[in-house]
């Protein structure tokens, strides 16, 4: 026999059903370290929206550029380690930055949790139509008559493009002057402008530049092809040994409880392999490179040992 329910039982029953609705509803707070309209914030919105649409939570990016991206990590590495916080990086801020600035306060193993790779994709030489060079050979041969007056720019130092750079001025003993600019967007704008004459740049964010003639292509990051751009050469069939293949990945706070993790991992390759977020990057020149977290992990150690020593070696401060 059932027993009718109090009024104070029926009131605190209530209370409880609303509390859990509230926290099922509690929203989840992507932090992308740079400006709007990049690569990882298209990403980190693409995937925030199916993700949200799956979970049944709002999902909100937010933006916190500067000091390439340091202050974006910061803030993902400070938030409460419970699932509200996670964040979009591109592989420079997790493993060249460790060794770019020695008072970052973020370790990048230590202080982070790893929750799953994204996309992987080359970056991809390009040149203002002004340069005389339709190739990497002939771009050599420019450099090396141009002394140090060329300047390539990057989305700023310690940035993928910017230590593509330097691997080119190491591996064909070039001088080249570098142009660091706040974000990826202001670059392409001064490279079309003609204001300096190169970048490297993520081949998504290029191809339309390069498409409409703006921009030469002469060569990519990556040992073959993309195909989405077929026609453009990998660097290392020029210069042996070049190669660089950018990643981009989800992270959180340390200290992450377990289930918590694996459900984020479980959440992001879900919405990262879902029809909206990988046709919109493999039709950008992406590929989808999902992960578990000790997979990605292993990533981050492996790409700070490399980056960093061509850091020291080139001797690269932040100014």
């Amino acid at each position: 026999m059932k027993l009718p329910l109090s009024r104070r039982h029926f009131v605190a029953l209530a209370a409880a059903a609303l509390t859990c609705t509230a926290q099922a509803a509690d929203p989840i707070t992507i932090i992308v370290p740079y400006p709007p309209g990049g690569l990882s914030d298209t990403l980190a919105r693409l995937t925030g929206k199916v993700m949200g649409q799956n979970m049944g939570v709002p999902v909100i990016v937010e933006n916190r550029p500067g000091a390439n991206g340091v202050l974006g990590l910061q803030g993902i590495a400070r938030a409460k380690p419970d699932g509200s916080v996670i964040g979009m990086v591109p592989a420079s801020v997790m493993t060249v930055n460790p060794a770019l600035y020695k008072n970052m306060n973020v370790d990048t193993l230590r202080d982070i949790t790893p929750l799953t790779l994204a996309i992987t994709l080359p970056n991809v030489l390009v040149v203002n139509p002004s340069v005389p060079a339709q190739n990497m050979q002939e771009l050599i041969t420019y450099l090396k008559g141009a002394g140090n007056k060329v300047s390539y720019g990057s989305m700023g130092t310690g940035s993928s493009a910017h230590l593509n750079g330097e691997l080119l001025s190491r591996s064909a003993q070039l001088q080249i002057m570098h142009i660091p600019y706040k974000g990826s967007a202001p670059a392409m704008q001064d490279l079309v402008a003609g204001n300096i004459q190169m970048a490297f740049e993520n081949l998504p964010v290029a191809l339309p530049m390069i498409q409409s003639g703006k921009l030469r292509a002469l060569g990519v990051t990556s040992t073959s092809s993309s195909s989405q751009a077929p026609d453009i050469p990998p660097i290392g069939k020029t210069i042996p040994g070049f190669e660089d293949n950018i990643w981009f990945g989800f992270i959180a706070p340390a200290g992450l409880p377990p289930a918590t993790e694996k459900r984020l991992n479980e959440e992001l390759i879900k919405a990262i392999r879902s029809d909206e977020v990988s046709k919109a990057m493999v039709g950008r020149g992406a590929a989808i490179t999902t992960s578990t977290p000790d997979e990605m992990r292993k990533v981050i150690a492996a790409d700070r040992e490399k980056w960093g020593a061509l850091v020291r070696e080139r001797n690269i401060v932040v100014e």
